[in-house]
Formats: structure tokens, sequence, C-alpha cells
């Protein structure tokens, strides 16, 4: 005795079904259109730039790797200004890090008023970015500015911020930890989802806060950690607006960022096929950088409900 397949007619699809699937496709759209006309498109056209000596005002004539090859062997201001941006970023990330992750921790104490505390240490980041390297350039003026007010009022003598190249660098450093709420709103969250029961625990082993911190605090709060230094080591290798504003690169190339070399290159110079080399160069580079932060991380990050590292 043989079984016979039935045939059953294939389901259709309904009208409701249909429609439902055409407004999804509207609605994401325009978020579609926009990431292939304003992201994709120019970064395939920079692609092609790069490889070619296009000058804005005249048509590119295709060069190959030609500009590749001059960053690499002739150009001594890429050298100089990859060498600033990775010091700045080095600098930024540890001094960084360190002041948001104990700003943070001031800020889950269960104290009162903490919602004003949580505001007021929110308040950088809602100043305009050029707004506030105005208000840093006239803080760091080193004739009238309020720092060196400060400094001589004590006894000290005043700094030459902006105009020095040994502290030009480390100034732009400070006013970015200080406009970094974000960084430290994150690790706010990060510490709140720490569950208190290993916190008791610990204390019932005889652990002091400063031990429950290393033990317990960082290693739960390692995801959050290494999250906000992959976005910090990106965004120092962005940075751009204060060295446009403050110093315009000097003194002496000291804050000659790579973005503001690039900027140069293609809007004061025209040299548009070069700088688009140099911001796939930059491309290149981050993301070398993020691809080796994501394999050592297995060493020192540690997931809830993950037996591994």
């Amino acid at each position: 005795m043989t079984a016979i397949p039935a045939n059953f007619p294939a389901p259709k699809r309904r009208r409701h079904s249909w429609r439902k699937t055409i407004e999804g496709y509207l609605f994401i759209g325009p978020v579609v259109l926009g990431l292939i006309i304003w992201t994709f498109g120019p970064m395939i056209a920079s692609a092609y730039y790069s490889l070619t000596d296009y000058r804005i005002v005249q048509p590119p004539e295709f060069i190959g790797f030609g500009n590749y090859i001059e960053l690499f062997t002739t150009d001594r201001l890429f050298i100089q200004s990859l060498s600033v941006t990775v010091r700045y970023g080095l600098m930024f990330m540890v001094l960084g890090q360190i002041v948001s992750l104990l700003l943070a921790v001031l800020l889950t104490q269960k104290v009162r008023g903490m919602a004003i505390f949580r505001t007021f240490f929110y308040m950088p980041i809602i100043v305009p970015y050029v707004a506030s390297a105005l208000l840093w350039r006239y803080l760091y003026n080193k004739d009238f500015g309020p720092i060196n007010a400060v400094l001589q009022a004590i006894g000290l003598d005043p700094i030459n911020w902006l105009g020095s190249p040994e502290s030009s660098l480390f100034s732009m450093v400070i006013m970015s930890v200080w406009t970094g709420a974000v960084t430290t709103i994150i690790y706010v969250a990060g510490l709140q989802q720490i569950p208190e029961d290993l916190h008791d625990a610990a204390k019932i082993d005889g652990a002091n806060a400063v031990q429950r911190f290393f033990a317990v605090t960082i290693p739960m709060l390692s995801p959050t950690i290494f999250f906000n230094v992959v976005t910090g080591f990106i965004g120092s290798f962005q940075f751009f607006v204060p060295a446009f504003l403050m110093t315009d690169g000097g003194p002496i190339k000291s804050t000659y960022f790579y973005n503001l070399n690039i900027y140069e290159k293609a809007f004061r110079w025209l040299e548009m096929g070069y700088a688009s080399a140099m911001a796939w160069v930059l491309f290149i580079i981050i993301m070398a950088i993020t691809v080796v932060l994501f394999r050592v991380s297995n060493r020192w990050v540690y997931y809830e409900g993950s037996n591994e590292r």
C-alpha cells in the first residue's frame, strides 16, 4: 500500500500582509535612501578620488596609488599630524576613562540631591562644541584667563596653555575630558546594573571598599569599559573643531591633528584627491585599532552569564 502525497495549494499572501510589507518599506525608505545618498555614495566617490589627482577646479586625473605612495614617502605633515593624533588619543583615553569612572562612582552614591549633581555634570554635553572651544580659549588665555588668575592667586606662575608646544596638546586633552559627560553617564548606567549581592558577599568575606572596587566593580563593569574605550578611540581620531578654532594647529604644529590636516588639504589647498586618500588611511587605521581591541578584549572583558572572558 503506497501513500499518495496530497497536493495542497500554496497559501496565498493576503492583501493585508502585502499592504503591511509595502508600508514597512515606505517607512524605512528615507533612512535607506539617506544611507545610500549621503553615506555610501560619498564613500564610493572618495575611494575613486583617492586614486586621482583631483583639485576641484580641474577634472580628476587617474594616478593609481600615487597619493598613497606620496603620503608614506614624502609627506612629513602626514606623519606629524598622525603622531599628534595618536598621542592625544592615548592621553585622552587614559585620563578620560579614569575621570569619567571616578565621577560615575560618585554619582551613584545614595545621597540627597544626586539628581541635581547628575544634571550639573551632564551640562557640558549640551553646550555647542564651537561655544565650548571659544569658552576654553578664553579660560586658557595667558594674560587674562581665569585659570592663570587662580594660579597667580595661589602664588604659582601663569602657564602659556595654548602658546607653548609643551602644554598645548595636554590643554586639548583637559578640554576633551571636561566634555566627556556621555562617557560618565554610560558608566553610571553600568554601575547601576551590578548586583548588590556581589558586594554584600565580598563584605562578608572581609573585603574593604578598595578591594571590592577592583575585585567586583571593575570585572562586572568591563563590558562598559570596553565599549567606552572603543568609542573613545574612534572619537579621538576624529578630533577637529577645538584645534581648528583655538590653535589652528599651532604652535609649531603641536596641535596639528590628522583631521585638521585633511581639512587643509581639501579646502585650503584644494587637493581633494589627496585628502580622500588621507581619509581612507584614517578609516583603515580606525578599523585596525578596533579589530585589535576586540581581539584583546577576550583577555579582560567579563560578560555576565559567560564562563569565558
